[in-house]
């Protein structure tokens, strides 16, 4: 089969939609729509990014920008006090790629309006599966269905908008599929769509791999692929790009600061964040945690940021979820058809 070819290394930007608050790293939620704000792991009344004066380390309150990055935000303000780096002072908040496509979705800003980008953390893989006894054997077996028939091959993961969606789209474009005929049927969980997957409501899914190791390891699901450039070790699955497919796609997470902030501390800011992401403390939470490390910082993450915003529109668009001249206000409750 022959496959138009479609590069989009980690999809996607993050950007808070409209009344996205923080969370704090330092505690556990229930999940989203958890009351909880605030500061990670810091008394929150510490000196600015200058620090305390006679060598002393800068000063940073890092926060979550929602329940989905309060395990990231705590990891990054752990790696980074043990950087040196006190908490208290700037706020450097955590947030990622769904943040982006709610701010999208719903005719919202993103960080690059309302925040100063510091720096890329992390991401996570993302795999494309199926039921074990599915007749798709590998992913030229998807592919071909999918290229084929893109109404008829009926696709499950999170909800509408989100990184498994995304990827989805990412794969039908690479293919030269019609992205607004693909069918996709979003979940609030990854049981709903385990449990749509196997009840056969579903041709195949997408999401998170750390949300599908349990069905893998049982033997209830196959993957076909992972969306890294790289194979995820102890994991006998092909990459999109061994599969002839010119997607490396990661649902990644990014440091920002305060939409006006100085440029003293924002240098301040963008050191930290680059002596953290490169620390072995960092790696370290990334491998405990099953993240790809992906760090870049400073200018050259603002550059890609923007860059990143546009793919993302245009997937978007090839989804049917964007047009134009006017964007959908559903994101993440609406069904199909919308």
């Amino acid at each position: 089969m022959r496959r138009r070819r479609f590069f989009a290394w980690g999809l996607g930007v993050a950007a808070c939609a409209a009344g996205c608050g923080a969370e704090r790293t330092g505690t556990d939620h229930a999940g989203p729509g958890h009351p909880d704000a605030g500061h990670a792991g810091g008394d929150g009344a510490g000196r600015g990014a200058g620090g305390q004066g006679g060598g002393a380390r800068a000063r940073f309150s890092i926060v979550a920008g929602g329940p989905r990055w309060a395990r990231t935000g705590r990891a990054f303000a752990s790696a980074a006090r043990a950087a040196g780096f006190p908490p208290g002072g700037s706020v450097i908040t955590v947030t990622g790629l769904a943040a982006l496509a709610a701010a999208e979705l719903n005719n919202g800003q993103s960080l690059l309006d309302t925040g100063t980008p510091l720096a890329r953390l992390s991401g996570e893989v993302e795999v494309v599966v199926v039921p074990e006894r599915s007749p798709l054997r590998d992913f030229d077996d998807f592919g071909d269905r999918l290229l084929a028939s893109p109404g008829q091959t009926l696709l499950a993961g999170g909800p509408q908008g989100e990184p498994g969606h995304l990827l989805f789209g990412l794969i039908a474009r690479a293919l030269g599929a019609d992205g607004r005929q693909v069918d996709y049927t979003g979940y609030r969980g990854s049981g709903e769509a385990v449990a749509a997957l196997m009840a056969g409501k579903a041709v195949a899914a997408a999401g998170p791999l750390s949300q599908w190791r349990a069905g893998l390891g049982r033997g209830r699901i196959r993957a076909l692929a992972v969306s890294s450039a790289r194979r995820v070790p102890g994991l006998d699955v092909p990459t999109l790009l061994e599969c002839g497919v010119r997607v490396d796609f990661a649902d990644w997470a990014a440091a920002f600061g305060p939409e006006r902030m100085s440029a003293e501390s924002r240098e301040a800011a963008v050191r930290m964040c680059d002596e953290v992401i490169g620390s072995g403390a960092w790696e370290a939470a990334c491998r405990v945690a099953g993240w790809l490390p992906l760090p870049l910082a400073g200018d050259d993450f603002a550059n890609w940021l923007s860059t990143e915003i546009a793919r993302t529109q245009a997937v978007l668009r090839d989804l049917g979820l964007l047009d134009s001249t006017k964007a959908t206000t559903c994101w993440g409750s609406c069904g199909n058809g919308h």
